[in-house]
This record gives structure tokens, C-alpha cells and sequence, in this order.
């Protein structure tokens, strides 16, 4: 985020209209890093310690939602070292975002991206046990018995493992087409999974998180979610919580 006006800041954190923020400053009463600041200060709410009389503010910062149909290739970090393209190149920079989870670098879908932390850790926790939908390309056939064997569970490396949901979508040519709806957030989960029933993925695609859809945004672009996307989705965690 780029460096605001203390005295927007202050406003926004809830702390009275500008003229009164200013009032506060013209006192000095209002520290930044613990150093007493003068009218015109400008500041990263994110990253400046913002105090009153002592007590630190807490900053209410513009709290924004990105959906974004991550492209194979790209990678689920804020920064990477090889220089690669990341998840953040495909969305505005104005707000500093991060990204809710993590889909690996073969893999495409939904990503969603936010500043809201407690929105993030109720998407990406575990305990949420927050449903994710994939449909998974596979080279062979897929069985009714196979299907069966990965609802009830299969064992992996770092445990037990199941998906919640699987239904066969199209089979063609040795190929299958199947969905899968599973509520943890292990590492390549869902590859993992078919490969113990030596399922190879040709593809992988990430198409829902709780109720919010991929439906038909393009590859590689964004979008801002709804107010009432947001919310269907903290509450689908409380409900879990």
C-alpha cells in the first residue's frame, strides 16, 4: 500500500472526521513509531505503528476480495526467488494481498486473494474444513470400486486421506473426467489421492471454495467478490467453527 495522510488514516480507524483527527495531531497526542508527527504526515498503515495518547490504533484498512483463475505455470508465493510469475503479478497492486491457500504450479482454478486476515485464516485453516471442488482429467479408466475406495479412505504417506465427494463426468478414449470435493489442505492432495489408485492427472482444475465458483472467468484474470460471496463464506466457517 502506498503512504496515506495520518490524518485519512486516523478517520478511517474510526477516530472522528478529519478535522477531529487533525485536532488529535495539532495536540500531540498521535505518535508514528513513537516519534510525535505534525499535520501532512503521510503513512503505511500497514507497516507504521500508529499510537493515541500511547495506546496503538488499530488501522481498519479497505479490505478487499479477489477471485482469480490462476493459469498452470504460475506459482502460489508473494515473491519468488527463480523469478517465476506469481499469483500477485495477475491482480491489482494498489492493496497488498495474499493468497488464500495455495494451488501448486501444475495445477489451475480458483485462487482467491485478500487483505483480510481473519477472512484468510477462516478459508485456508484446517479446522474450517472449507469444501474444494476439483475436476481432475485422468489417464484410465475410473471405477464405481475405485470411486468407493477414496470416499471411504486411502492411506498416504502423512495419513489417512479421503475425498468427500467423487462423480465420474465423462470417460473417452481411456480417459476419464471426475470431480472431486475435498475438505483438507494437504500438499497435492487431490493428485495424490488418484495417484494411489495409480490414476495418472493429465490436469487439474480447481473450480469451487465453499460456495464461491470459478463459473466462466478466464484463465489468468480476476475478479472482485461480492459482499454476499463473502459472507455465504464466513458463514459456511462458522458453522463449522
Amino acid at each position: 500500500m502506498t503512504a496515506e495522510r495520518l490524518q485519512k488514516v486516523l478517520a478511517r480507524a474510526g477516530l472522528g472526521s478529519r478535522r477531529s483527527s487533525e485536532d488529535l495531531i495539532r495536540a500531540g497526542r498521535i505518535t508514528v513509531n513513537g516519534r510525535r508527527v505534525e499535520l501532512g504526515t503521510r503513512v503505511d498503515p500497514e507497516t507504521d505503528e500508529i499510537a493515541i495518547d500511547g495506546v496503538i490504533v488499530g488501522l481498519q484498512l479497505e479490505l478487499v476480495y479477489y477471485a482469480l483463475h490462476k493459469p498452470t505455470g504460475v506459482v502460489t508465493t508473494a515473491k519468488d526467488t527463480h523469478g517465476r510469475r506469481t499469483v500477485l503479478d495477475l491482480v491489482p497492486s494498489e492493496t497488498r494481498v495474499v493468497p488464500v491457500g495455495r494451488l501448486d504450479r501444475d495445477t489451475s482454478g480458483l485462487m482467491l486473494l485478500t487483505n483480510d486476515g481473519d477472512f484468510a485464516n477462516r478459508v485456508a485453516h484446517p479446522r474450517y474444513e472449507v469444501p474444494k471442488v476439483y475436476v481432475a482429467e485422468v489417464d484410465g479408466k475410473v471405477s464405481q470400486g475405485l470411486v468407493q475406495r477414496l470416499q471411504r479412505g486411502v492411506r498416504l504417506e502423512d495419513g489417512e486421506a479421503h475425498a468427500e465427494h467423487i462423480r465420474i463426468r465423462a470417460a473417452s478414449r481411456g480417459r476419464t473426467i471426475v470431480e472431486l470435493t475435498v475438505r483438507e489442505g494437504r500438499n497435492r492432495l487431490v493428485r495424490r489421492l488418484l495417484a494411489s489408485q495409480d490414476l495418472r492427472v493429465i490436469a487439474l482444475v480447481r473450480t469451487a471454495i465453499g460456495p464461491i465458483r470459478l463459473g466462466r472467468l478466464p484463465e489468468g484474470e480476476h475478479r472482485e467478490l461480492k459482499k454476499d460471496e463473502v459472507m455465504a463464506l464466513l458463514r459456511l466457517s462458522e458453522r463449522l467453527d
